[in-house]
């Protein structure tokens, strides 16, 4: 590892803020570097590439365009606007932090590092990003382009999150930045690896810091950054029935926490070892709902990955195997509904869940009629 910053550390960061200032993405929270938007924008990012962030950030603004709206705001209606970008627990901790923030400092999102580390969905990155981009505070924001830049710059030869390289990096990410211009130079380290010093492709050819480059000169590119250990893909097995009665489906609201808390789902759950995945959705509408229910057709298979999950979500049609029809109960859920197939697009659904509900109607015929 060639932990020694190379001379010309000041020309480097020219040449970078000069890239910077002729390549920059005419991104909507750049404007004016409104403090709201920009917090927006970069608990968006988490997780999300840029392309699908800015059409949400978009739509978000549209609707929540401060603080103050924001904190006003159900978690559904929030959950709604998010539904498609996945993580949900950042909507939920946006939507605690901007309660805090009009509560405790006035609706003004704070300019401390230390007060944006104390909301909820706010850490060290966040925190730096935020302080340097919205208020021009010269403190370092280091993400995984700033990472893999890094680690090709200076051929750091064990992973960016070790602890000796991360202090590494963020020790050098800080020392880089000009008076007064941590705005710029964060935004541009970022960029660099966003557009140009790619993870598979990278655009040496278009660097502007490649004669600077340790792994360009030694030809290690495309073994910078080393990996970390990578963690091993999770098969998951889960059935979900739709139960019809009178042309309207029901669907129940998840608990206040857990996985996915909030969304709204059609019952089911795991596969056990030993079920088969219509064996599985009759037990688990028993164990959530009380209804004793029976398959009348398959159909679809959707599958959808989320963290170290991959999941083949089995969907089928269902009837009441009780005569009587009782209303269901809410043994694994905080409220239920029998919903028309339209009144589907007004909720937030996990993503396996809405790519079923995409396809209803459209390819996957409704079991049963459906109201308009």
């Amino acid at each position: 590892m060639n932990r020694d910053l190379p001379g010309g550390l000041d020309a480097m960061v020219r040449d970078l803020l000069a890239w910077f200032a002729a390549r920059a993405r005419p991104l909507p929270w750049r404007r004016d570097y409104e403090p709201y938007r920009v917090w927006l924008s970069e608990i968006m990012l988490q997780q999300t590439q840029m392309d699908r962030a800015v059409g949400y950030f978009e739509r978000f603004t549209a609707r929540f365009p401060d603080v103050a709206s924001l904190a006003a705001a159900s978690e559904e209606e929030v959950l709604k606007l998010w539904e498609g970008l996945g993580y949900y627990s950042r909507a939920k901790n946006l939507l605690a932090a901007a309660r805090l923030v009009a509560a405790r400092h006035g609706g003004r999102v704070p300019d401390d590092p230390e007060a944006l580390r104390a909301l909820p969905g706010v850490g060290p990155y966040t925190a730096g990003a935020v302080a340097s981009i919205a208020f021009g505070r010269d403190v370092p924001a280091v993400d995984a382009n700033v990472e893999r830049v890094f680690a090709r710059l200076f051929d750091l030869d064990l992973p960016p999150r070790e602890p000796a390289t991360a202090a590494f990096i963020r020790k050098t990410a800080a020392q880089m930045i000009p008076p007064g211009k941590a705005r710029e130079l964060n935004q541009a380290l970022m960029e660099l690896g966003a557009l140009v010093c790619l993870p598979k492709k990278p655009r040496c050819s278009e660097c502007p810091l490649a004669g600077r480059c340790e792994a360009l000169r030694l030809d290690l590119v495309f073994e910078r950054p080393v990996p970390a250990k990578a963690a091993a893909y999770i098969p998951l097995e889960v059935a979900t029935g739709l139960l019809v009665r009178q042309g309207r489906v029901f669907v129940q609201k998840r608990p206040a926490t857990g996985v996915w808390a909030g969304l709204w789902e059609f019952p089911g759950g795991t596969v056990e070892s030993g079920e088969t995945p219509e064996q599985a959705v009759v037990r688990e509408f028993m164990e959530e709902t009380g209804l004793r229910v029976a398959v009348t057709g398959r159909l679809a298979v959707v599958r959808h990955g989320y963290t170290r999950y991959r999941v083949a979500l089995h969907c089928f049609s269902l009837r009441d195997a009780d005569g009587e029809a009782p209303q269901p109960a809410l043994h694994a859920a905080q409220e239920g509904r029998w919903a028309a197939l339209p009144d589907l697009d007004g909720l937030a659904f996990p993503a396996g869940h809405r790519k079923l509900i995409d396809r209803l109607g459209r390819d996957i015929p409704f079991p049963g009629p459906a109201l308009p």
